[in-house]
């Protein structure tokens, strides 16, 4: 009889530690995002948060936008926090996507060593930057990795007049070889290195090759004020209507992946885009200085 009892309670307590893991692992939304969301410190501020108000962890899966939006498409995840409007809209008009929701925006800015050898300081047309860079041969790093800073690189180099021609390359991310189609330069192969990298690698890259790059500015700052030893790269131009950088949320779409956590996500999209996740992120500085600027309405 005592064994058929303790047989009974060992079966009990397997059967509540099985069901406790099932909720726990229910409560973990898979969210692909950029690189820069990561490694600018925002989630690291954000997530904590998001946890403690609605027992929700978030797997975060950071690579480029492009790479981010391809997990959304497979339905590897379950929401993806980007920063390609055009291709962030496409991703939703495909069918893939429920909505895109705005939640914040900074800047992309072109830097270069503090000497600036081409002489674009001061300019807030980047596409006109660029042709000088061009013009002159001067080292220009390239992410060349599909990411949303890629993206935009690449549509800046066609509004800058500049002969191009397509070029691909096979990269490693997270382990795996993807080949990656852009536009570069005619006759750029001494000074145009497109490296497939991150950003923050890209911008160590740059700084070593005392070259120009394009970063968004949240991580800029990152590297520059929130980095032992900072890199001593400087922001040359900037402001232009052409270097916004817009960042939206967009729950993958269950008609096309009925497995993904779909109320998950959308616990995520209005935690992020309420008041109280739009002030931490208009309130995260860095050395003092504000990396992004809430967008939602």
């Amino acid at each position: 009889m005592l064994r058929k009892i303790s047989v009974l309670t060992t079966l009990a307590v397997f059967l509540l530690f099985a069901g406790q893991n099932a909720v726990a692992e229910d409560k973990v939304l898979k969210m692909s995002t950029t690189t820069s969301t990561q490694a600018s410190g925002l989630l690291d501020l954000l997530l904590p948060e998001f946890k403690n108000d609605t027992g929700i962890d978030v797997k975060v899966i950071a690579k480029g936008t492009g790479a981010a939006i391809r997990d959304g498409v497979d339905g590897n995840v379950d929401v993806i926090f980007v920063h390609a409007k055009s291709r962030e809209e496409k991703f939703v008009a495909d069918g893939y996507g429920t909505k895109r929701y705005p939640v914040m925006h900074n800047d992309f800015v072109i830097i270069g060593p503090a000497a600036d050898p081409v002489g674009i300081k001061g300019m807030s047309d980047a596409g006109k930057a660029l042709a000088k860079i061009a013009g002159q041969g001067a080292v220009f790093v390239s992410r060349g990795d599909d990411s949303g800073t890629h993206t935009k690189e690449q549509f800046l180099w066609k509004q800058s007049g500049v002969e191009l021609v397509e070029k691909s390359q096979t990269i490693m991310k997270k382990g795996k070889q993807t080949e990656v189609k852009y536009l570069a330069p005619a006759g750029s192969e001494a000074w145009y290195m497109s490296i497939g990298q991150g950003m923050g690698k890209t911008i160590t890259f740059a700084e070593e090759k005392q070259g120009y790059t394009m970063s968004d500015r949240g991580t800029y700052i990152k590297f520059k004020y929130g980095k032992t030893p900072a890199v001593e790269l400087e922001v040359l131009t900037e402001g232009g209507d052409d270097l916004a950088n817009p960042y939206g949320i967009i729950p993958v779409n269950p008609a096309k992946h009925p497995y993904v956590k779909n109320d998950l996500a959308m616990e995520f999209v209005t935690w992020i885009t309420s008041e109280k996740g739009q002030k931490m992120i208009g309130d995260y500085r860095l050395e003092g200085k504000q990396l992004f600027y809430p967008d939602a309405k």
